[in-house]
């Protein structure tokens, strides 16, 4: 009995692959057409196909399957009772590719977007241009903006949605945002080789006392040097000027007319001359963890989660 079964269930299995692993979407689609139009000659325009063609792929469906799918009449084509099974399967697996494609379309929907970052340090604007470049290659529908304004107060403009990723030298404790830890960098004295602060093996909160600070641009609240080790120690130095262009304040420092405070990597891109000199601010010296900062909720956007994770590979350094 069991064998009989068996033999029966193997046989139907058989003739249920035979029929149903050939069927292309082709086929589903023209017997849906037809069924719900009624007629050849009124699917072919839903089908772009002639009257010729389609008869033709009808006839062929029809012999690769063994049965007929329609019955024939003058006024109206009538699905056989096979004909009704294939049609329920072409609404379901239609109906299935239709959803899927548009799952598909609404994560590559998901994946184009504009990324508008700011950062407090200065520095960091010398490194994002080769990997804005960089994204451009890999990610051409992803579009990024360097937001300068925001230098100052890049955490606000982050929660005012005016910017998307912040750079920042601390993490942040607010629960609308989210931190990765990128790297560890120093800030340095750079001078030249004849400035009288040049002969110390390193530089303490004094010695700024009496020296020409360079800076990027001011509020000095937005200054590293200045929040992290001359505020502390509540010290002011004997003059400060603004310069934005990074290649001027070195031009400067090398006709020794005052200090600058960078880390080594952020002057990798310039020549430097060798009358310059880099000391250790400090005997601990001056540390600073970089944090690359978003809005939590920004999780689910694909755009913003490829550009972190290429964020991440080209700026964690271990």
């Amino acid at each position: 009995m069991f064998d009989a079964e068996y033999e029966i269930f193997s046989s139907s299995y058989e003739l249920r692959y035979v029929i149903f692993v050939p069927m292309e979407v082709k086929y589903l689609r023209l017997i849906k057409v037809i069924a719900e139009e009624g007629t050849i000659a009124n699917a072919t325009e839903k089908l772009f196909l002639t009257q010729s063609a389609l008869s033709h792929q009808l006839r062929e469906l029809e012999e690769r399957l063994g049965f007929k799918v329609f019955h024939r009449k003058r006024n109206a084509w009538q699905l056989t009772v096979e004909g009704k099974e294939l049609y329920a399967m072409a609404n379901e697996v239609l109906t299935t590719i239709t959803k899927r494609l548009h799952a598909i379309e609404n994560i590559r929907e998901g994946s184009k977007g504009t990324v508008k970052i700011g950062t407090e340090c200065y520095s960091f604007y010398h490194g994002l241009p080769a990997f804005v470049q960089k994204m451009g290659l890999l990610y051409p529908e992803i579009s990024v903006e360097l937001i300068l304004e925001a230098t100052h107060r890049p955490l606000s403009k982050l929660l005012a949605k005016e910017i998307d990723i912040a750079l920042i030298s601390s993490p942040s404790r607010d629960e609308q945002l989210s931190s990765i830890a990128l790297f560890e960098d120093e800030l340095l004295a750079i001078l030249h080789k004849e400035h009288p602060l040049s002969t110390q093996s390193y530089i303490v909160a004094e010695d700024f006392a009496k020296a020409h600070l360079l800076i990027h641009s001011f509020p000095l609240e937005s200054v590293s040097i200045h929040t992290r080790y001359l505020q502390p120690h509540q010290v002011t130095p004997a003059k400060v000027t603004a310069i934005p262009l990074t290649e001027v304040a070195l031009e400067m420092v090398h006709a020794n007319m005052g200090i600058m405070c960078m880390p080594q990597w952020a002057l990798a891109h310039f020549r430097l001359s060798e009358d310059l000199v880099f000391r250790r601010i400090s005997k601990e010296g001056i540390h600073r963890r970089h944090y690359l900062t978003y809005r939590t909720e920004d999780r689910n956007k694909r755009y913003i989660m490829d550009f972190i994770a290429n964020f991440e590979e080209t700026f964690i350094i271990e």
